[in-house]
C-alpha cells in the first residue's frame, strides 16, 4: 500500500488554499461599481471604499437607490451632472407644496460643507416662523427677495401650507434664505416650524409654487490628482484606504500610483506597483521552505 508523505499532503493543501483565495482577494481590491440604479457613478464619486476621490469617501450609499449621506440622514440622489459638477438630492422627510412633514434640520459635515455645498440657486424657505425668530429681528438681513415671491403667495398656493393661515387667520412670517443660515442655526434656534428647499430659483420669476422644483442642488469640484491620465490608460481612479493617496486601479492583479502598465510613461516618471500576487508568491515560498526544513 502506498502512503503519501505528510509534508506533501500539507504542501498540496496549502497551495490549494492560497490559489483558491488569490483571485477572490485580488478581485475585491479593484472592483468599483460604475452605477447605482439608473445613475452613473464616475470620478470623483465612488460607492465602494477605495473608489473615487477620498474627499467624498463614505458620502454615497447604494441600496435599491443611491443616497447622499450626511449627519442628519440619507438624501435620495435624483441626478448627477458630471459636466456642470452638480448633484440634486431630495429629502423624503422635507415639507413641500403638497405635503407637510414634521420639522427637522439639514446638517452637513464640515468637509461636506466645503467640498459639496448647496448651490447659490438653492433657496431654503423657513416657514411659520415666530415673530421672535432671529431672522426676523437681529439677522433679518439673512432673508432676501426670492424672484418676487412672497409668504402670502406661498401659503395661499400650497395646500400643505394653507393650514398655517387657517390657524392664525393671517399669514405667519416666513424667510427665504441660503444654506449658510441653516448651517449655523438649527430650526429650534431659527424658531420656524418647517422648511422646504427649492432649486433653479433664478428661473422661477412669475412661476407658481405649485410648479417649483423641490430639492437641494449641490455643487462639487474635481480634485486634480492625475485621474485623467489613469483613465486614459484604462484604469479606474481610486485611493489607498489607509493613506488615502491616489491609486490607479488597473485590474484584479495590480494597482499603480499613476497609470496602468499599458499606458505610456514619459521620461522621469516613477510608478509604484501594489500587486497582491506578490504576497501570494511569498506565501508559497514560505510554505515550501518550511517543508524543506521538515
Amino acid at each position: 500500500m502506498y502512503f503519501t508523505p505528510a509534508p506533501l499532503i500539507t504542501l498540496k493543501m496549502s497551495l490549494f488554499v492560497i490559489l483558491t483565495l488569490q483571485p477572490l482577494l485580488t478581485l475585491s481590491l479593484a472592483t468599483c461599481r460604475t452605477s447605482c440604479g439608473s445613475i452613473a457613478i464616475n470620478y470623483p464619486f465612488g460607492i465602494d471604499d477605495g473608489c473615487g476621490a477620498p474627499q467624498f469617501r463614505h458620502m454615497l450609499n447604494c441600496s435599491t437607490d443611491l443616497f447622499f449621506l450626511t449627519p442628519s440622514g440619507g438624501y435620495k440622489v435624483q441626478h448627477i451632472d458630471y459636466e456642470k459638477k452638480t448633484m440634486i438630492v431630495y429629502d423624503p422627510a422635507m415639507s413641500t407644496c403638497s405635503i407637510l412633514q414634521p420639522h427637522h434640520d439639514f446638517v452637513m459635515s464640515d468637509i461636506q460643507s466645503v467640498t459639496i455645498p448647496p448651490t447659490p440657486d438653492t433657496v431654503f424657505a423657513l416657514l411659520n416662523c415666530s415673530i421672535d425668530s432671529p431672522v426676523l429681528n437681529h439677522y433679518k438681513n439673512l432673508c432676501f427677495n426670492f424672484s418676487g415671491h412672497s409668504c402670502d403667495e406661498f401659503y395661499g398656493a400650497c395646500n400643505a401650507f394653507r393650514v398655517f393661515h387657517l390657524l392664525t387667520n393671517s399669514s405667519p412670517p416666513c424667510c427665504f434664505t441660503g444654506y449658510d443660515t441653516v448651517k449655523f442655526m438649527s430650526m429650534n434656534i431659527l424658531d420656524c416650524s418647517h422648511y422646504t428647499t427649492v432649486i433653479n430659483t433664478d428661473s422661477l420669476m412669475g412661476i407658481s409654487p405649485l410648479d417649483w422644483v423641490y430639492g437641494i442642488k449641490l455643487s462639487y469640484s474635481v480634485p486634480e490628482t492625475g485621474c485623467e491620465r489613469c483613465s486614459q490608460s484604462g484604469g479606474t481612479c481610486g485611493y489607498d484606504t489607509e493613506t488615502e493617496g491616489m491609486t490607479c486601479l488597473c485590474s484584479s492583479f495590480s494597482n499603480y500610483t499613476r497609470e496602468c502598465a499599458g499606458g505610456s510613461l514619459t521620461a522621469g516618471d516613477h510608478r509604484n506597483s501594489h500587486c497582491p500576487l506578490t504576497f501570494f508568491n511569498v506565501a508559497i515560498l514560505l510554505v515550501l521552505s518550511s517543508l524543506l526544513v521538515i
